[in-house]
């Protein structure tokens, strides 16, 4: 599926409003209620919208600390090491990237205590680590899901 100015329209306005309803939708665009959900529809069969979600406050629910860490594998355990830290519910986000760190991935944690029980019994106990860098999040400045057009 191709994108015209429309779509785009469309998805720059679900973005930032995800509970909007189609007639509300329809009216900001100039489209009927139907032809919005049919463009809409049309984007989530060709997966260009993954998924509705809701962005929900780590730190209002008792998420206090945010950890980025660098994790480095053996190239042979990659896969399996990225697919069990992503089972895992502490890990918000986890990569492959290029650099010299092999995954990059986001913890979010109750505690300190929490962390250095993540960091010990479930990241240090996966076979195939080489090296793990971890960064703890003072303050965040801007955070965002999602692609911005």
């Amino acid at each position: 599926m191709k994108l015209n100015d429309t779509d785009r329209q469309m998805l720059t306005i679900l973005s930032e409003q995800g509970r909007i309803s189609y007639v509300d939708l329809a009216k900001e665009i100039g489209l009927s209620r139907v032809a919005v959900r049919e463009r809409i529809n049309q984007m989530v069969d060709a997966g260009i919208i993954e998924k509705f979600s809701v962005v929900i406050n780590s730190e209002k629910v008792g998420k206090n600390v945010s950890a980025f860490f660098e994790v480095d594998c053996e190239p042979t355990y990659l896969v399996s090491v990225a697919e069990t830290l992503s089972e895992n519910p502490k890990v918000a986000s986890c990569y492959q990237m290029t650099g010299p760190s092999t995954l990059h991935m986001h913890v979010l944690v109750e505690d300190s205590n929490e962390l250095e029980q993540f960091i010990n019994e479930e990241l240090y106990a996966l076979e195939g680590i080489t090296r793990v860098e971890s960064h703890i999040l003072l303050r965040r400045f801007k955070s965002r899901t999602g692609l911005k057009l």
